[in-house]
């Protein structure tokens, strides 16, 4: 279904200057279990400018059409609906940490590139890396030591035609060294050594000491939740049928999609993993969430989920222990992450 678009600009006051707004109107049935008709309206504040040294901010890749489209933006985490600021930083991906960022784009190249940006608080450039295939992920330590990204590729010798496999590189800033593929560490499925070479690693999180990490790992057809060393450099799996985990704030839970059903129409479902009992919840949210989620605090996951059968999506919340139910947080946005201050 195509959805009308109308644009609408409005001053704010009679000439507003520096202050001027932007809003953009759109005409949308929302993607929520109601599917209630609404309105959005989107209100740019195109006076401030977007900072991660900011506190209590929630950043995210703009999907408002017009000026902005796909460049990172931000409000307040406990104010989403307030205007938007608007960068010119553009992104598949983006994630913050430490007042820094990292931004995973699209490279305008022959073959199928990518670039990952690390970004100092005003979202200036302090390095890239040129990558290969398609972007997917993107995540930092909460240090900002550590990042990692994820992209599609195609061509592995074990892949099927026309099918994707995964390339997720893990980057020590502070050492300025870049394993461009972890497929190679050594992994330990159970009690033995993991010999298979159609391995596929995506959706990396790390903890606070910089050197643990989660991820998924798919092999021999079956997807795993591994933790791993970088210091040491290994990895072992904790369990099956978990996906794209993102660790709570205090380290004690991952959130994590869980495969529910086969096909294509509802297969995951969001969960969060108690790391000392390995019991796991499921969450209020029903739909099918196929996001790598962040939390806004120890109580609350958000994450993206497409508006309708277009291109867009919007930003969700739910509770992370079980109760409650989805709320819509930004409309016409993807790829959340928050700046210190926002937990």
């Amino acid at each position: 279904m195509k959805l009308p678009v109308k644009f609408v600009v409005a001053l704010a006051g009679v000439v507003a200057l520096a202050a001027a707004s932007v809003v953009y109107v759109m005409q949308a049935k929302a993607n929520s279990p109601e599917r209630q008709t609404s309105d959005v309206a989107i209100e740019v504040d195109s006076a401030q400018p977007v900072s991660l040294g900011e506190r209590g901010r929630l950043l995210f890749r703009n999907g408002a059409p017009g000026p902005g489209y796909g460049n990172v933006a931000s409000v307040p985490v406990f104010e989403p609906g307030s205007p938007r600021r608007i960068s010119s930083l553009a992104c598949e991906r983006f994630y913050t940490a430490a007042d820094g960022g990292l931004c995973l784009a699209k490279e305008p190249t022959p073959m199928a590139g990518a670039v990952a940006r690390f970004v100092d608080a005003a979202l200036g450039e302090v390095k890239r890396v040129d990558v290969p295939g398609i972007p997917n992920r993107a995540k930092l330590s909460p240090g900002g030591r550590m990042g990692s990204w994820t992209t599609f590729v195609t061509g592995d010798s074990y892949s099927k035609p026309g099918t994707f496999s995964t390339r997720t590189a893990i980057m020590d800033r502070e050492r300025n060294e870049l394993s461009s593929n972890i497929e190679g560490i050594p992994l330990r499925i159970g009690d033995e050594q993991h010999r298979g070479e159609d391995v596929n690693y995506w959706g990396v999180t790390f903890a606070p000491d910089e050197r643990t990490f989660f991820a998924t790992v798919a092999t021999g057809g079956r997807t795993f939740l591994v933790q791993g060393d970088n210091e040491a450099w290994k990895a072992r799996t904790l369990r099956e049928n978990a996906e794209c985990p993102s660790l709570s704030p205090d380290g004690t839970k991952l959130a994590f999609k869980k495969r529910v059903a086969d096909g294509d129409a509802r297969p995951w479902r969001e969960h969060v993993l108690d790391l000392a009992t390995m019991r796991e919840t499921p969450l209020a949210e029903t739909r099918s969430v196929d996001d790598q989620v962040v939390w806004l605090d120890k109580d609350t996951i958000a994450y993206s989920l497409p508006r309708g059968s277009g291109k867009e999506s919007d930003i969700w919340s739910v509770p992370a222990d079980g109760t409650g139910g989805a709320r819509l947080l930004v409309p016409l946005a993807s790829s959340p992450s928050v700046t210190v201050g926002a937990r």
